[in-house]
């Protein structure tokens, strides 16, 4: 079982460091991932909600722009706060391939 509890700000701040592009704004994370074209951005978006599926954890935000995709992680279930969970599927995104730009 996930731990859901909040973190601290020192347990966030550890965590979005090893997490490249990731930053904090308030109780939420976010990245904008840029995209090659729109529709490379409508298969990693695609890629980004099966991944959330598998965790049971779904974006608070999943924006598909004009080559660039943009998701960000809070947990609702905990009060709007960022917890592990928020992080273990930053990190699932993180290790998807895809082509940078």
């Amino acid at each position: 079982m996930i731990d859901r509890s909040p973190l601290t700000d020192a347990r966030i701040a550890e965590r979005l460091s090893k997490l490249p592009g990731w930053e904090r704004d308030g109780g939420v994370i976010k990245k904008t991932y840029p995209m090659e074209s729109y529709t490379a951005g409508l298969a990693f978006a695609a890629a980004v909600g099966t991944i959330c599926e598998g965790f049971d954890h779904h974006p608070d935000s999943l924006c598909i722009g004009w080559k660039k995709v943009t998701v960000s992680f809070t947990t609702h279930s905990a009060g709007d706060a960022l917890t592990a969970l928020d992080f273990d599927v930053a990190e699932a995104i993180e290790a998807l391939p895809y082509r940078k730009p």
